[in-house]
């Protein structure tokens, strides 16, 4: 996760006021923090998809979800400041604020055959998924789990054990499995044949489990498997791998954090876009635009065989002020149409990001849904052979150049281009031209 990341021998070539504060960092912060950039970025403000350093320098933020909505949106700003100036505490008195606003969520979720769905706060996607992997051994009887060899699911001991995404440092849980990602492009596989060839690989790692003694208890999945280099397409693909999990015992965790709150154009939720209805789901980044705020919905079924006998408490879970950033994000969502705009504006960007290939070879696939983006570059079309140190200098060239992104997926090599709902059809020829640009000065 830090393939991009400022490292002390950079340190030479900064300005004095930026060495300045790397510095007085590594001094008082812990050594496992990382610095985007070679030349790390001094954030000093934000404004809808732009944020300003402290030169007063504009950037194009097309790496952050986080700010869903937008930086300091002005929507949640007031909520937020509304809330804290009446009330701020933890879920054990009364309030109307998480009643009202979870009626409102679960509008946006499937109906069950049978049972409801049922409702948990915390603060982080970690912590949410961390009480998904608690509540799907609790329902299974099962200690396995299943995850795909680039996820990345939180910073727990429970949720870092399914997060290879991590590195090498990281050890995968004794009993978790991975499995390849379905990634079209790169097995080559025809895109009708994707589910049955990932429910295969979901197939053989719960056969391994078993083979040892290990009964499953989940498959998590983001299901744009972002962190596996963006890979939505074709809508339908997870149902397959799904029916697997279940007649084995087990459930689905479809992890929100990243495809959620209507990112994806298609559906409000990620899963939705596959015809899947989860067994859990867990939300966390987009989910107050800045404010710290998780969630987990399940099964009613399912979360009884956790909640009917471990009490769960999370201090700062749920608590009025979040709940009223929360509250303003899915009112924004559809008052602003953002479904519907994530999906035009970014289809558009696509098409346009599309064109780049016939002035550059080393532009091998463009892929997405929504305002969710992979841009995968390769030393060869007809090889795809990813070229991963191309794409870190990219990162460099478009830094220089005022757009902000990170790289994602196996070997790196993936430009992972998901900017706030905010971004605007005007904003993509700032960011058609940056990588234009971009990839002429490095000569390819």
């Amino acid at each position: 996760m830090d393939t991009n990341s400022f490292r002390p021998e950079h340190a030479d070539g900064l300005d004095p006021a930026t060495r300045a504060l790397t510095e007085r960092r590594s001094a008082v912060l812990g050594g496992s923090y990382r610095l985007f950039y070679r030349r790390p970025v001094h954030l000093v403000r934000g404004e809808g998809q732009y944020l300003f350093d402290a030169d007063g320098t504009k950037y194009l933020d097309m790496y952050n979800n986080v700010a869903s909505l937008g930086h300091c949106h002005p929507a949640v700003v007031e909520a937020v400041t509304r809330q804290m100036q009446l009330l701020n505490t933890h879920t054990r008195y009364l309030h109307e604020g998480i009643l009202d606003y979870t009626d409102d969520l679960l509008t946006t979720f499937p109906a069950l055959p049978t049972g409801e769905w049922k409702a948990m706060y915390m603060c982080t996607g970690s912590e949410a998924n961390d009480l998904a992997l608690r509540v799907a051994k609790a329902w299974s009887g099962g200690e396995g789990f299943i995850a795909t060899t680039e996820a990345y699911h939180g910073t727990s001991e429970l949720t870092s054990g399914v997060s290879p995404a991590l590195g090498s440092g990281q050890p995968i849980a004794p009993t978790a499995r991975l499995v390849p990602a379905p990634d079209v492009y790169r097995t080559g596989i025809d895109p009708a044949r994707i589910g049955a060839w990932f429910a295969d690989r979901v197939r053989a790692a719960i056969g391994d489990l078993e083979a040892r003694g290990t009964k499953l208890a989940a498959f998590i999945a983001d299901s744009v498997f972002s962190s596996d280099g963006v890979l939505p397409a074709p809508a339908g693909y997870l149902a397959e791998a799904v029916d697997v999990v279940r007649a084995a015992g087990g459930v689905f965790i479809a992890d929100e954090v990243q495809p959620g709150f209507a990112r994806t154009g298609e559906e409000f939720w990620g899963f939705a876009r596959h015809g899947i209805v989860p067994d859990l789901v867990t939300l966390g980044k987009p989910m107050g635009n800045g404010i710290p705020v998780s969630g987990m919905v399940a099964r009613d079924e399912v979360l009884a065989a956790f909640s009917d006998r471990i009490p769960y408490f999370n201090t700062f879970g749920g608590n009025p002020v979040s709940m009223a950033a929360a509250q303003a994000v899915l009112t924004t969502v559809r008052a602003e149409g953002l479904q519907a705009h994530a999906r035009a504006v970014g289809s558009a960007m696509r098409s346009e990001l599309d064109g780049l290939k016939e002035r550059h070879d080393a532009v091998g696939d463009v892929r997405g849904a929504g305002l969710f983006t992979g841009l995968e570059l390769v030393t060869d079309p007809a090889t795809r052979e990813p070229d991963r140190d191309l794409a870190l200098a990219v990162l460099e060239e478009l830094r220089d150049r005022g757009v902000l992104t990170s790289v994602a997926g196996p070997h790196g090599n993936v430009l992972k281009l998901r900017p706030p709902l905010a971004f605007q059809a005007a904003d993509t020829d700032w960011l058609v031209g940056a990588l234009d640009a971009s990839l002429t000065a490095l000569g390819r």
